[in-house]
Parts: C-alpha cells; structure tokens; sequence
C-alpha cells in the first residue's frame, strides 16, 4: 500500500492500519515527480494508495496506465476532488465507514502476526540513483526504537515533531517504531513552510534533524544579527566566543573554571535563551543529526550553546541507526558506539554492521552487511565515519573527503551547496551555489544593481563573498599535516541551483555527487586546466514539468591558498590503511 503525502495523523493511522492487517505500507517521498514513482509501484506491484491531496491523487491517477495493478486510491483531504469520477477512488471517510463491519477480521489478523513479519516497505535512490528496496521487519524496528529509548531514556512524557518525509528511514523508526515503543506525543507541523515556527511552538523535547536544516535555523539567526544594532551584536559575537571556549566542556561535564562559569551564566540570560528560543531548540533533551556528516562549526556552535546534539550513524538496511554517542564529551567526527546487540567491524577501510537491526536480505553468509562508508574504529569502539568509500577523493597521493571540505563551505550564510572535485594530482576545485535570500539581502544592503538572479550571481563582489569563506577554509586546511595538500584551488559560481527535480539532489537534500560531476564534467574539466571561464548548458525541469536548459558562461576563479603552517591538525578525515 503506498502512501504519499506530508506528515499527518490519518497517513501514520493508514500504516498502522495496513500493519494490523498484515498489508505492506510503502511510505513515498511527497515531492517524487510521477515518473520517480513508477518504477517502484511497478516492481512492487502497488494495488493500493493511500494519498493526502489532490497534488497526490493526480499522480497516482496519471500512474494507472503504467501500473494496471493500482486499483484503490483513497484520498485523505477532499479540497479540489469533486468533480473526480475515477473507479476506486473514494475517500478516507468512506474506507473507514466500509471497515465498520470489519472489527473481528481486523483481530484476526492482529492474531496471526508476528514480530518476523515485514513491517514496513523503504526504497531510496539515495546518493548513487540506483532505486532500492529495503524490508524492515517489526522485529528489526522494535530491537532498535527501544535500544535507543534506553540510551536516551525516552519515555511517554516526551514531544516530537513530525517534520521529515515519511520515507525516510530515521523519520519512520522515530515517528513509528520509537513512537510506538514510548508512547510519547507525535506533533505535526501545520506546512512545511511552519516548521521553523512549529518547531519554537511546539518546543520538543526529542527531536531528529538533518544537517542542512541546522544550518538553515542558523543561517536565519546570523542574517537576523547582521541587521542587529552594533551593541547588541557586538555581545553576541562576545558570548558565541565565550560558548565556543567553554560550552562543550560545561555540556559534557569537564572543569570549568568559577569565573568561565559565572560569565557563561551572563551568556545564558542576555544571548544563550534568547538564540535557543528562536532556533527552537530550548527544550530538547536529545537532538539527534543523521543523513549525512554534520559541519564541525555547526556541531560546534550548537554544543556550545548546551543543545545536546548527537550525531548518529545508520542507515535503511539497518532500521535507520546503528551508533549513537553516550553522555560527555563528544567530537563531532564521531557517532559513538553500536547500539546494543549491533556489531560493527572495519575491514580494508569499510565498515560492516551485524547485528538484529539489519532489513530482510542484505547480509551475507556471515551475517555481515558491508555499508560502503569509509570508516574508523577508535580504542573506546567509536565509530568515525569518514565518507561514502566510492566518494574519497585524491590529491597529491593523499586520500580525503570532499564531504568534509563541502560543510566546511556550507557553514557560511551565503553557501548554499558546493561540489569538491579533484583531479588526483594536484588540483582540487569547487562548483559553489550561493543562498539565494542570503547573498540578495547582503546585496540590497550594499546597494548593488541587479536585475534578476543570473545578474545578481555575476556581480564580482559576490565571487568575493565565496572566496573569502574559501580562503577560510584552505587556511585550516593548511594547518593539517594530513589535508594542506586538499586546499581549493579554483571555484565557480553555478548559475543555477542544484535541485531534485533535476536529479542534481536526492529527495533528502543531500548531494548527488556522481550525477553532478557527470552533469558538469565540461566545467570541472576547465577549472583543473586553469581557464579562465566556461559556457554551461544545464538541462532543468522548468515549474510546469516541461524540460528546458539554461545556458551560461561561468566566470573561474582562483581561490586564496596558504603554505603548509606546520601546526597541530585542526582537520582529519584521512583514511587509515589497513595494517
């Protein structure tokens, strides 16, 4: 049974409901264009739909003559559905009113389950576009949402927003299976352009973000001080740096000197609860990052400010976490240790999970189920996880992430996205799409003429704005022994953004590294030469579903580079060979 739509009550009550009878639900992510959503309903054979809205139902009905075997649609909103006359369509009233009938079948079924069963139906394109079908059992879940329960002592007292598509894995373990497991309160946000506000409203006390939407709460924050009056944003900047000194270390319960104490405390009452007011963030217990590495300059800030941020490590095959760090310090390169009864082992630099949490079919003989992430193991048995292992990248004999390198950019308000390519000697450059919001109110306030978007990126201050944070990056870089090698060379602008529905992005929002640097191989090419600048033609979906192409000619420029400083590594995402 599919089911297509934002996060809302009737749609977890139609997977319970389909659970109860042992029926298959297969959550779909709510912006997947029909033509993403085919394949999958045609190999699995979709009969049933369960669809929020209009929006969804169109879709489905559009589906019908690729996929005969979708019989049944339901809809859950009826705004804009009356004219529709098409066969099996009827609405979430009238499916509840035919079951009326049917209670003791329905305890029939609930009879005959049993924790083996399948429990829900998960597909991701993921990073490398290749479409995957993934089957976690009840038992899968279960073992999972309580050992997490456990290690973050998750009860029916808690609030959680419910604001991540309902196909993603981490969104399905916290807002089902650790829902059901804890019996705490699942709120739904009204839009998702109220998420932000929900989020202050609501207030929750557990909650599970991407890292992208950490930096988009922070970058708000940040543009709201630029416009701040000098006293109040001279304290700011005073008390973020007093939090980055000392916050970590109040937050994970190291010595702290009275007087750090007495100040932080200052900190607390004029900048600290304000900004966690407004970041939403004032009454989270846990705050747990998944998706993908979270920038050490956001890890950082947040714990600073003493919001308990954890990143966690897992994955679809294995019901959505498989490490989580415990309480005291913890680094922002690592995701702490498996949860109990999962293994992890790293062999030739990639990590390998085994354990009652893994989805039907994925392991092998051994029970081990190799991820393909580079990873290390430290002497406490913390999980590093360094990137996805085909995605390393070389420079000068030496391996690193781009991944890292990528957050780093994006940590500025003004970096949307940026794309890190080597050549694996020694060139290493970066295709960077700026914040469109952010870079137009840094314009309008230094009163640069622009017309529309293409004019406003090709104004020379804005490659200006992106060199800077570039330089910042490279001269960190510089002061690792490992990564100075790794420092960026050369930059664009693109000129437009990346976006999922020009499979430059995944439905999560994270990077599709191989399909972007197949998409603008021409452009990569020209800045490891060295030109000067490069005509692009980039195929898009324009907003009515037609295909188009915008066509530019890119300025390449050369970023700041710093000598080898000598100084203590600052970075490390190198992979350890094996012995």
């Amino acid at each position: 049974m599919a089911i297509l739509g934002r996060n809302r009550p009737r749609l977890y009550l139609a997977m319970l409901g389909a659970q109860s009878i042992g029926a298959l639900p297969v959550p779909i992510y709510e912006d997947a264009t029909a033509e993403e959503i085919a394949p999958l309903l045609a190999r699995l054979g979709v009969a049933y739909a369960i669809a929020e809205n209009q929006e969804q139902v169109d879709k489905l009905l559009q589906l019908r003559r690729q996929t005969p075997a979708l019989a049944h649609i339901v809809y859950t909103n009826a705004r804009g559905l009356d004219g529709y006359s098409d066969d099996g369509l009827i609405s979430f009233e009238q499916l509840v009113e035919g079951g009326r009938s049917r209670a003791g079948d329905v305890d029939a079924e609930l009879a005959r389950g049993t924790a083996a069963d399948v429990a829900v139906i998960l597909h991701t394109s993921g990073t490398t576009g290749e479409l995957k079908i993934v089957r976690l059992t009840h038992a899968a879940l279960i073992h999972t949402a309580s050992a997490i329960a456990r290690i973050e002592a998750l009860s029916e007292r808690d609030e959680v927003l419910a604001w991540l598509p309902l196909a993603w894995v981490k969104q399905h373990l916290a807002c089902c299976a650790q829902w059901l497991v804890c019996g705490f309160t699942i709120n739904c946000p009204e839009s998702a352009e109220t998420v932000a506000t929900d989020l202050r409203d609501i207030g929750p006390t557990y909650h599970v973000a991407t890292p992208r939407s950490l930096e988009s709460l922070l970058e708000h924050v940040t543009l709201r001080m630029e416009d701040a009056p000098p006293l109040k944003r001279h304290l700011y900047l005073h008390f973020l740096a007093l939090a980055a000194r000392v916050g970590e270390r109040l937050l994970g319960g190291e010595p702290v000197s009275v007087l750090d104490r007495l100040h932080y405390a200052l900190g607390r009452a004029l900048i600290y609860s304000p900004l966690k007011d407004a970041l939403g963030v004032t009454r989270i217990r846990v705050l747990h990052v998944a998706g993908e590495a979270i920038g050490r300059e956001v890890f950082a800030f947040y714990r600073s400010l003493g919001v308990n941020l954890k990143p966690v490590y897992g994955g679809t095959e294995c019901a959505g976490v498989v490490c989580v760090p415990r309480e005291g310090p913890i680094a922002a390169h690592s995701v702490g240790r498996p949860i109990d009864g999962m293994e992890v082992r790293v062999d030739r630099d990639e990590l390998s999970i085994r354990g009652p949490g893994l989805a039907l079919g994925v392991a092998d003989a051994s029970g081990w189920f190799r991820t393909g992430d580079a990873a290390a193991i430290d002497a406490h048995g913390n999980v590093r996880i360094i990137d996805r292992h085909a995605d390393l990248l070389t420079v000068a004999g030496t391996r690193f992430s781009p991944q890292e390198l990528e957050a780093r950019l994006r940590f500025s308000q003004y970096i949307r996205e940026a794309v890190v390519s080597s050549d694996g000697r020694n060139s290493v450059v970066c295709v960077v799409n700026v914040d469109y919001i952010s870079v137009r109110d840094w314009a309008e306030r230094k009163q640069y003429a622009y017309g529309d978007y293409g004019e406003l990126l090709a104004l020379p201050p804005v490659a200006g704005l992106v060199g800077d944070r570039i330089a910042e990056v490279n001269r960190v870089l510089s002061e690792s022994p490992d990564l100075w090698r790794a420092q960026i060379r050369r930059f664009v602008v693109l000129h437009k953004e990346l976006d999922a529905d020009d499979r430059e992005m995944t439905r999560t929002h994270k990077l599709r590294r191989n399909f972007v640097l197949a998409k603008y191989a021409s452009l990569f090419a020209a800045m490891h030469r060295g030109d000067s600048e490069h005509r692009v033609e980039a195929a898009v979906r324009l907003d009515d579903g037609r295909e188009g192409t915008i066509t530019a000619t890119l300025a390449i420029h050369e970023a700041r580079v710093f000598e080898h400083a000598g100084a203590p590594a600052t970075v490390s995402a190198i992979v350890p060979q094996p012995a």
